[in-house]
């Protein structure tokens, strides 16, 4: 059996930079964005002017057009020409951008950073000798000493440097052609992949990356589905649609979303299993994106309205989002009476049973038979899931966590009541950056964990203790006050604070707010949260 070894070869500074710039040397957008300092960067070439190795270039070369990084700071780079093939670049990113950067003297500023780092500023001291170990290639404002500009280096003429006589000797000239002669004939170790399928150039790239970065499926599956004669960019597409959920507060939704939806759709099997939807067709998820995407916004708006979950910080899963989004698809329309029993029962049932905090992509193609049943208004069996959530007891046994499945499938009950402001009976505005851990502004213990500890009393941090608020009631109001303080001032300025109180399932009378006892509060008000699993549409509670 022959195969196909790849051949180890060299390309000059002078070759790459030239590739670059007629788009043939691509950077593939899988690749991470570039990171190097500007010291980093000066290291490399003064490794090069002494002529030491640097490691290998590694490139995949192909007729087949995968979606690359277009700019470089504000460096364009041109489209490769029609019928010539593109060399993507699977290892050595940092070090060709660097060497572009330094080439062209370019403006660079970093994703995320404010500064705009300029590669001129690299410069080559004269005063050294090559033979020694000391850097003498810097990024650094050069004090005392003959220095000029790496890029004047690189790009330095003999027969043109008449401009630098007044401010260097002849011999100083001299040194400056040989520096940039080393530069240039400098032999670049590369090596050229040349099979031209995708997933054996991404087998590549994730095998001599494993110690650096790993490739998401859905960088993955972006690369494998970028299709420039129709336009089709997944990445954009994807990041286009959290810019939309981001009005609407659930922006923070993952791609594995997309990626599991498509493929229990298009998969015969109804599968979301990484080798699964690795195999999916590229024309296929072409064809089905917007549909895709549009039972996904169905199933956001359905969990908005009906369930009136705000914001997507407390949905316990993603996965219910693909399951929703599948029955959507195929639904065509809203669900009936029968169908909506059906998929709320599914809803608490999978939130309170831990159903995917393990073995997910199993477990979704398993709900999604469940689902397929409620498309045919049928009502699927659950003799195999186990809901935890025995008696009112075990709710004051679960300590809160703003990252736990269980905990956030009360708070979406807890939402569903739409709670109101103890200090007007306003609406509470619920907000993901104010939701992420258990010490964000949203969430309150109604009893304040400080007035507690002060008591010395444990279990402070019960399910049952938190409630939400707002910002401004959290931290500079109630702070560590004992409820019958703060809830006693509420009272004064709003007549209808019971009101407000039911929407939190707390009650002026018979919760041991006046007398500040956390014991019967949290019986109490555990008992009214575990009553509503009618509401929940579970009959084993």
């Amino acid at each position: 059996m022959n195969f196909e070894q790849p051949k180890p070869d060299s390309k000059k500074y002078s070759d790459l930079i030239n590739e670059i710039q007629k788009g043939i040397i691509k950077i593939p957008k899988f690749q991470r964005e570039f990171v190097w300092s500007i010291d980093k960067t000066a290291k490399l070439l003064d490794s090069i002017l002494k002529g030491y190795p640097i490691g290998t270039f590694i490139f995949w070369q192909t007729d087949e057009r995968i979606n690359d990084i277009k700019n470089i700071g504000n460096l364009k780079i041109p489209d490769t020409p029609e019928g010539t093939k593109v060399q993507y670049v699977l290892d050595g990113q940092q070090r060709i951008t660097s060497l572009f950067a330094a080439y062209l003297g370019a403006q660079i500023q970093k994703t995320g950073e404010k500064k705009i780092t300029n590669y001129s500023d690299i410069f080559v001291n004269l005063d050294k000798d090559v033979s020694e170990n000391d850097d003498q290639v810097i990024a650094a404002e050069p004090t005392g000493e003959k220095f000029i500009s790496l890029y004047d280096v690189l790009n330095f003429n003999f027969g043109k440097a008449k401009k630098l006589s007044d401010k260097f000797s002849e011999g100083e000239l001299e040194t400056i052609d040989a520096y940039s002669t080393a530069f240039k004939t400098y032999e670049f170790s590369t090596v050229v992949l040349r099979k031209e399928d995708i997933d054996s150039a991404i087998e590549v790239f994730t095998r001599i990356n494993t110690s650096g970065q790993t490739l998401t499926l859905f960088e993955i599956m972006s690369a494998k589905t970028y299709d420039e004669d129709q336009k089709f960019d997944m990445q954009a597409e994807w990041e286009d649609f959290i810019k939309e959920l981001k009005d609407i507060k659930y922006e923070g939704v993952s791609s594995t979303v997309i990626l599991s939806l498509l493929s229990l759709i298009l998969s015969r099997t109804k599968e979301c299993k990484r080798k699964t939807v690795l195999a999916l067709d590229k024309q296929a998820i072409i064809d089905n994106w917007d549909a895709a995407i549009s039972a996904l916004k169905d199933s956001i708006d359905y969990f908005r309205t009906t369930y009136r979950i705000p914001v997507s910080q407390i949905l316990p899963y993603d996965a219910l989002l693909a399951s929703f989004a599948y029955f959507f698809f195929l639904n065509k329309g809203k669900p009936g009476p029968a169908q909506r029993k059906y998929l709320e029962e599914f809803f608490w049932r999978m939130s309170l049973s831990y159903r995917y905090s393990s073995s997910a992509e199993s477990r979704l193609a398993q709900d999604i038979r469940r689902i397929d049943l409620i498309l045919k208004n049928e009502r699927p069996d659950y003799s195999d899931i186990n809901v935890y959530l025995e008696s009112s007891q075990s709710l004051i046994d679960t300590n809160f966590s703003a990252g736990n499945s269980y905990c956030k499938a009360v708070l979406c009950l807890l939402a569903y009541q739409e709670p109101k402001d103890f200090q007007d009976n306003g609406k509470i505005i619920l907000d993901n950056s104010w939701l992420k851990i258990a010490s964000s502004k949203n969430y309150h213990h109604f009893f304040p964990k400080k007035y507690l500890e002060n008591k010395e009393i444990p279990n402070s941090n019960s399910l049952v203790n938190i409630t939400f608020v707002s910002d401004r009631l959290n931290k500079r109001i109630i702070r560590a006050r004992a409820p019958s303080s703060y809830i006693g001032n509420f009272k004064d300025e709003n007549s209808n604070i019971n009101k407000a109180l039911k929407s939190h399932f707390i009650d002026l009378n018979g919760f041991g707010i006046e007398s500040n006892d956390y014991n019967i509060f949290l019986k109490a008000r555990s008992k009214l949260i575990f009553d509503v699993n009618d509401k929940w549409n579970c009959p084993v509670l």
